[in-house]
């Protein structure tokens, strides 16, 4: 199992995940793109790493808008696996 995050390291990787934001034990982020179409591929390429990594998010759908959140869930929080999905799905959203 992966080690829960303390407050100080989820700070931390705040400030290196500036469009990600802190809501509990949950990092969550919110990608505006656009076209439908494009927020899918979005989703798709976003749910290859999230298999590849064997962590998947919850993600919202709304039209253009698609928000994730991010938590280790077996943890009970958040860990290293949340920080590195969560500049993944930066890197893919770009």
């Amino acid at each position: 199992m992966a080690d829960l995050l303390n407050d100080t390291e989820i700070d931390d990787a705040l400030t290196r995940l500036s469009d990600w934001q802190r809501d509990g034990d949950t990092l969550v982020r919110t990608v505006e793109s656009a076209s439908f179409l494009e927020a899918i591929d979005l989703v798709r390429r976003v749910a290859e790493e999230a298999e590849s990594a064997d962590h998947h998010p919850d993600i919202d759908v709304r039209w253009r808008s698609v928000t994730y959140r991010l938590s280790t869930h077996s943890a009970g929080g958040l860990t290293g696996k949340d920080v590195l999905l969560a500049a993944a799905i930066d890197r893919l959203a770009r």
